[in-house]
């Protein structure tokens, strides 16, 4: 889909070294202070960065993207698939637009034709920012013309997960596609109060046994993180985007609600699992019997 060859290049981090007076004398800035970041393969410096900035390799957003586009199910007939590379490698762009899914959007009915959009930076120039959706227009600064199904925004070090962004791009493919989800068209359109999310996740997600009481109560640390991704959501799909200050929305859709579920199960942090390969799959079994609960069947309903 997008040019591999020129994006096919790994970036490591590296000591800073510093002359005092003469060649021979030389020492290393403590790593605290800030490190180097390199290309792997021509030795081509792209900025200075801390010590705890978490590298993430082109070729694996690359991939974790072009895998969830293929499993979205969207037709990919005559599909534009744009790279631009910038300051040698210091910065990416990537474009995608598809046009066998040409659509009306709008009160006007004016065609628009689903678009994908990213950006990200390897010397801290560009954050994490990327869009789908169907737009008229669209500025990096998170907003757009039209409707936006999915979003990714944040510094390297801040909470990026690539399968995460991936699984956004797929649940966006897939409402473009409309392949037995037409579901979804529904859910962008079902409004989702926070008190009512808040009450979706105690009965699914986040539920668990009181070992007290024996009642079914809510886990109140997976809830509040759900629920912050859910204020996230509402934020850069419904609201302003990097404009408005977090929270300010009260109000969601089941689709936010839906983006915030598939999020948290595959954003999973092995770090903190014994057995990380088994954590995915359980969330997601827990975000399908949420979809097919009751509670979730009469928001859709409501």
């Amino acid at each position: 889909m997008f040019n591999h060859e020129v994006l096919d290049f790994e970036v490591e981090k590296f000591p800073l070294r510093f002359f005092d007076g003469d060649d021979s004398n030389i020492g290393y800035v403590p790593s605290d202070i800030g490190v180097g970041i390199r290309r792997k393969d021509t030795k081509q410096p792209l900025g200075i960065v801390s010590d705890q900035y978490e590298v993430v390799q082109y070729m694996d957003i690359v991939n974790g993207v072009e895998e969830a586009i293929g499993r979205s199910g969207m037709d990919l007939t005559d599909a534009k698939f744009i790279t631009n590379v910038y300051d040698k490698g210091a910065k990416i762009e990537l474009t995608a637009k598809f046009p066998a899914h040409e659509t009306s959007v709008g009160s006007v009915k004016d065609t628009v034709i689903p678009e994908f959009k990213f950006r990200t930076s390897q010397n801290r120039t560009w954050a994490n920012n990327g869009m789908m959706g169907l737009w008229r227009s669209m500025c990096y600064n998170t907003l757009v013309n039209g409707d936006k199904l999915a979003y990714i925004y944040g510094r390297h070090t801040k909470n990026f997960n690539v399968n995460g962004f991936a699984t956004k791009i797929q649940n966006a493919g897939e409402f473009i596609a409309g392949n037995g989800m037409n579901e979804m068209r529904q859910w962008y359109d079902t409004k989702v109060s926070r008190d009512q999310a808040v009450n979706l996740f105690t009965k699914t997600l986040a539920k668990r046994t009181d070992n007290v009481t024996k009642k079914e109560v809510g886990n109140k640390v997976m809830l509040s993180n759900l629920m912050k991704i859910f204020d996230e959501e509402n934020r850069h799909i419904n609201g302003r985007g990097n404009y408005e200050g977090y929270s300010k929305q009260a109000e969601g859709t089941m689709w936010t609600a839906y983006n915030a579920a598939t999020w948290w199960s595959s954003h999973a942090d092995s770090k903190r699992s014994s057995s990380p390969h088994n954590v995915r799959p359980m969330r997601e079994d827990k975000v399908r019997k949420m979809l097919g609960s009751d509670t979730c069947k009469d928001l859709l309903v409501a």
